[in-house]
């Protein structure tokens, strides 16, 4: 039985065609026209739909959408990136134009789900889901099915608070969070490796240039990486202490930087647990990498159908 997938997020739209099983037949990938906001990628997904169902007759469409959504019934309730969303009925909107069931989510959820079924979490049980990127998300798995908070969300790992006066984890382990780290740590050190790869680059998103400073071992760099998943790891150690899942798996853009990061992690994790629960879960890097939302996709809407 085939279905589609669509991934919308604040830099791209993915369309995907594939199995239940998480194989994938087929993908469309479209560029978020900022300037024509959430109607510009509803025009992209009108275009690319019929050609789609033609050619690969789904029996429905997962969604994973890059904000709060009403699960039940479909409804965006709010986009952080792209306007032209917030209170938009996108589940009867998109049912409406491919004439199969629609099943809407927050696409960290989608991802966890993804990981959890075919991906790094698989043969996991709980699957605790964290994506780094512009923002940091989250999701569980609980006996193969996502776990739901009451509408319009769960497991928002990003906001919780990490300083009484309103920090949250966003703020320093998100890619916009190290980019602020590397530019204090840069103007602080201006003779560092880091600097040097900092400055021979436009300015902003500063993340990305964390990985070759670390490749030739410059201190700095290892500090900046060292702080963040510090950070993260004691958020973290809140939802271990409250859901102690099995495995915590890492995506999004910041863990491509790849082992430093997932050992960092792992490494600063056990010192902030209760003594019964070390030395805790496993934590992973994301096996399906792009793909986590899509693929989650498809076995949402798998499960979703047949529930």
């Amino acid at each position: 039985m085939n279905f589609l997938a669509i991934e919308i997020g604040g830099t791209k739209t993915q369309l995907y065609a594939g199995t239940d099983a998480g194989e994938i037949l087929d993908r469309r990938r479209f560029a978020v026209r900022r300037e024509a906001g959430g109607e510009g990628i509803r025009e992209d997904l009108a275009s690319a739909l019929p050609e789609m169902i033609a050619q690969w007759q789904p029996a429905a469409i997962g969604v994973g959408y890059g904000g709060p959504v009403d699960w039940r019934t479909g409804r965006i309730v709010k986009s952080h990136h792209v306007a032209g969303w917030d209170g938009f009925p996108f589940g009867e909107w998109l049912a409406q134009r491919a004439g199969v069931p629609v099943f809407v989510e927050n696409d960290a959820n989608v991802a966890c789900l993804g990981e959890a079924l075919h991906g790094a979490g698989r043969g996991c049980d709980p699957v605790f889901w964290v994506n780094i990127g512009s923002g940091v998300g989250g999701g569980l798995v609980s006996g193969g099915r996502l776990y739901h908070g009451a509408v319009p969300g769960e497991v928002e790992i990003g906001h919780v608070r990490l300083e009484r006066d309103g920090t949250i984890v966003e703020d320093r382990c998100s890619g916009w969070g190290v980019d602020r780290a590397i530019r204090a740590e840069v103007a602080a050190n201006p003779a560092t490796m880091l600097a040097q790869v900092v400055a021979a680059h436009p300015p902003g998103g500063e993340a990305k240039h964390l990985a070759p400073a670390l490749a030739k071992r410059c201190p700095a760099a290892a500090k900046v990486l060292r702080y963040a998943m510090g950070e993260l790891a004691f958020a973290l150690s809140h939802a271990v202490h409250l859901l102690h899942p099995e495995i915590i798996v890492v995506g999004g853009g910041m863990s491509l930087l790849g082992e430093p990061l997932r050992a960092l992690l792992a490494e600063h994790l056990p010192g902030f647990l209760m003594d019964a629960f070390r030395p805790g879960p496993r934590v992973a890097l994301a096996a399906l990498r792009e793909d986590a939302v899509p693929v989650g996709a498809l076995a949402l809407a798998a499960q979703r159908l047949t529930a």
